[in-house]
C-alpha cells in the first residue's frame, strides 16, 4: 500500500476543500465499487462528505480505497464505522460526526499501524476537531468482547531474520528456545493496481503449539502480514507460494513476534529432521 497510502495521507492531510456545515449536500447512493463502505448499516450517503470531497468517481471511490489494507488489518473494531462516517456520511435530516472518543479509541489502535508503515496519523483526522458530546455524535461501543486482550495479537515489530539452509543445530535452538513454531506458505501477488499483497495460504501446521489457537492462526499471520508490510516486502519474494517454519514468541501485553524464518525447500533435511526429533533433544 505504501506509494498509494502515502497519496492518500497526503491529501487528508491537506483536504483541498473544508467541510462547511451549513453548505448545500444531495445524498446518492453508495456505489457497489465502494468496497470499504459496504455493509455499515446504511446504502445512502452524503456528498459533499466531510473531508470536502464531491466527486464520487475522482475523489470519494479512490481515497475511500486507498484505506482497505489498514481496514484489514483489523486495527479497531470500528475502524470502518469512523472512516466511513467521514467518507461516507448516512443521509438523515441531521449530520451525524463521529464523537472524539470514538476517534481516540480508532487513533490509538490504528496509528501505530500507520506507523509502523512509516506513516503519521493524518492531520484531517485529528480527533479535536470532532465533538465531545455523546448524543449527538457516532459514539464507541462500550465492549467488543470480555476475552479478546488474552488472544495472541500481531503487532508492529522489527524485521526477523530469514536464514537460508540452516545447520541442524540452529533449527533445535529456535525451536527450544520460541514459544511457538508453524510450518506455512507464504505468497505474494500483485493486484491490478501494482501493489503487492501477502497472503498465508492453505493450512497452518503446529510444531509448536504454544500459546497460539488452532483456528486462529492463519488470520493472526495473514493480520501480522498487513501490520508489517514492510518487513513482508522484505520476506516474502514474488512467485510461487513458498513454505517457511517460523518461530516467535507471545509478549507479556499479548503481542505476537516472529523471530525467525527459514524457508523451507525439498534439499532443506536439517529442517525436516529438526521439526521430527525437536522433543526428543534437550532443549
Amino acid at each position: 500500500m505504501a506509494a498509494v497510502l502515502t497519496l492518500a495521507l497526503f491529501a487528508l492531510a491537506c483536504p483541498s476543500v473544508a467541510f462547511d456545515l451549513g453548505q448545500s449536500t444531495r445524498c446518492v447512493s453508495i456505489p457497489n465499487q465502494m468496497k470499504v463502505c459496504q455493509n455499515v448499516g446504511y446504502s445512502e450517503m452524503r456528498l459533499p462528505n466531510f473531508l470536502g470531497h464531491s466527486s464520487l468517481e475522482d475523489e470519494v471511490v479512490p481515497r475511500s480505497e486507498d484505506w482497505r489494507p489498514l481496514l484489514r488489518t483489523g486495527c479497531h473494531p470500528q475502524a470502518q464505522a469512523f472512516l466511513c462516517s467521514l467518507i461516507a456520511p448516512v443521509c438523515l435530516d441531521t449530520f451525524i460526526l463521529p464523537c472524539r472518543s470514538l476517534c481516540l479509541a480508532v487513533r490509538d489502535s490504528c496509528a501505530p499501524v500507520l506507523a509502523c508503515q512509516g506513516h503519521a496519523w493524518p492531520e484531517a483526522l485529528d480527533c479535536d476537531r470532532f465533538p465531545a458530546q455523546e448524543d449527538m455524535c457516532l459514539s464507541p461501543l462500550q465492549k467488543y468482547s470480555h476475552c479478546a486482550k488474552d488472544f495472541p495479537k500481531p503487532a508492529c515489530q522489527n524485521c526477523p531474520s530469514v536464514e537460508e539452509s540452516p545447520a541442524l543445530k540452529t533449527v533445535l535452538d529456535a525451536l527450544c528456545l520460541h514459544d511457538f513454531a508453524v510450518t506455512a506458505k507464504l505468497f505474494r501477488r500483485r493486484l491490478a493496481s501494482g501493489e503487492p499483497e501477502f497472503e498465508v495460504e492453505g493450512r497452518v501446521e503446529f510444531i509448536r503449539q504454544g500459546p497460539l489457537l488452532p483456528y486462529d492462526t492463519r488470520h493472526l499471520l495473514q493480520q501480522w502480514l498487513l501490520i508489517n508490510l514492510r518487513c513482508a516486502h522484505y520476506l516474502v519474494r514474488p512467485g510461487r507460494a513458498q513454505l517457511y517454519l517460523l518461530t516467535g514468541t507471545v509478549q507479556p501485553d499479548g503481542s505476537l513476534a516472529l523471530a525467525r524464518l527459514f524457508p523451507w525447500h525439498k534439499k532443506d533435511a536439517n529442517i525436516a529432521v529438526a521439526t521430527r526429533k525437536w522433543k526428543h533433544h534437550r532443549c
